[in-house]
């Protein structure tokens, strides 16, 4: 059995085709999930010591070495010291047991509950957005951890799957953007696809394709046009922004001619929210703290930048500033600070401006965000996106019979009004903003339709 999967920056789903008809997979009650995981940890507790035969033996070890130094310690004082040293050792020791098995997929927490057991336990490793992780250069370990936190993914797919079509799934084709995420250029996509298809292969699954998401998306658009039309697809996703020109419909086969990428989406909208509109509550540009402090803060899916974060010491800024950059240390505290960002984004994506309480990092904190705020906390990812559809209507050289939208950002009526001021006149359908991908992948995997290339070349739009 083949399912398609939209392993997603922000949400991941998956799809059957049954009987014709498509079937989303259910995780629990919903049928997407947050791309997050995380990986409990117990914390020793200190309490939890008790001298075993074995350790009384070392600590008799321990007392005649100091004898045979000729220590001026009393018996007991030797004694004292030597059953610190053996409780010291075993701290240590269940320190290291205590660390989250990256590979027991047992212990993973995964989707919406991941990020709630990570800020109410406060203790233990989340792991959010790790697509946005794949396309940059890594050395071996974390290659491996993010192999690792991919095949978890991929596995909680493919037994929820197996579960709800009542056989076992072996099959997937997986959506891909038209490019990465990537420090790497063309070779960080590369590496990307490699990533995934070992980590597909960990989760069980013998075989695996690719297929370019906004491409998925016209294979789904295709199904619901009894006529033949020239449609551009415009797929806004959590971490990119995609584009294909295709014609479809009539019952005639799917022919995809162009593709177009950009290597950012709806998180950069939430980054800019963050650093534009909350971060200076926490003295971006008035304290004496460097700029790329409060980028690290923000950045919540790069593990580095958030451990750099954690380790500043911001005792000496001045108040309140400083006490307000301390409580942002706090485990879990730029997570929920992210989710703010991300609310506030969907919010002023239909209302004049809403309210912001931060009552976890100060009481009675709070702040008022504006539509024009957020429209300017937003302006680098408007200002490449219209870039992008400019190229795509210069490249096309004609105007598409509509435009079909999808992607989780694609609702924002800011984004919706710039596709129709560079394809005026052109009905624009608004798809499903979750769904339209894994639809398509899902049509694909059954092998229902496939898309015919018309031997044109994708073209990416650098950032």
């Amino acid at each position: 059995m083949n399912i398609g999967i939209d392993f997603g920056t922000s949400y991941s789903a998956a799809a059957a085709v049954l009987d014709g008809r498509v079937e989303l997979i259910r995780f629990a009650h919903a049928t997407q999930f947050r791309t997050a995981v995380f990986f409990p940890e117990r914390v020793p507790s200190p309490d939890d010591f008790e001298l075993t035969p074995a350790m009384a033996a070392q600590v008799d070890t321990i007392m005649l070495t100091a004898r045979a130094q000729r220590s001026e310690r009393s018996d007991a004082q030797l004694r004292k010291d030597a059953i610190r040293v053996v409780r010291r050792q075993w701290m240590e020791e269940q320190v290291r047991s205590a660390r989250p098995a990256m590979d027991d997929f047992r212990q993973a927490v995964i989707g919406e509950e991941a990020v709630q057991a990570y800020l109410e336990e406060g203790t233990g490793h989340l792991i959010e957005s790790p697509k946005s992780m794949f396309g940059y250069r890594m050395d071996p370990p974390v290659r491996q951890m993010v192999v690792h936190i991919a095949t978890h993914i991929l596995e909680h797919i493919r037994l929820a799957a197996t579960r709800q079509l009542g056989t076992t799934v072996r099959g997937a084709v997986i959506g891909r953007p038209v490019e990465f995420r990537s420090s790497m250029g063309a070779q960080g996509g590369i590496q990307a696809l490699e990533l995934l298809r070992e980590a597909a292969g960990l989760a069980g699954f013998d075989e695996v394709s690719f297929v370019e998401e906004p491409v998925a998306a016209a294979m789904h658009y295709h199904r619901a046009l009894n006529h033949r039309r020239r449609v551009l697809i415009v797929d806004i996703g959590g971490g990119t922004t995609d584009l294909a020109y295709a014609e479809l419909g009539a019952g005639m086969a799917p022919r995809v001619h162009r593709s177009w990428g950009l290597p950012i989406g709806g998180t950069d909208i939430d980054l800019g929210v963050n650093l534009q509109n909350f971060m200076p509550l926490f003295g971006k540009a008035e304290a004496a703290v460097p700029a790329h402090n409060y980028v690290d803060a923000a950045s919540v899916q790069i593990l580095p930048r958030q451990r750099d974060f954690r380790r500043k010491n911001y005792r000496m800024v001045r108040e309140p500033f400083g006490a307000r950059l301390r409580a942002l240390q706090q485990l879990g505290a730029t997570t929920q600070l992210n989710r703010l960002a991300e609310a506030t984004k969907i919010r002023l994506g239909r209302e004049a401006h809403c309210d912001v309480d931060f009552d976890f990092i100060e009481p009675g904190l709070a702040l008022s965000v504006h539509r024009s705020d957020f429209l300017d906390a937003a302006g680098r990812f408007i200002d490449q996106f219209d870039h992008l559809l400019a190229q795509a209507r210069t490249d096309i050289g004609r105007l598409p019979d509509c435009v079909f939208l999808t992607g989780g950002s694609s609702q924002a009526p800011d984004l919706q009004e710039r596709v129709r001021r560079h394809f005026p006149g052109c009905s624009v359908v608004v798809g499903d903003p979750s769904l339209g991908v894994v639809s398509g992948l899902a049509t694909v995997a059954s092998g229902l339709e496939e898309p015919t290339p018309a031997h044109l070349s994708p073209r990416t739009v650098a950032q």
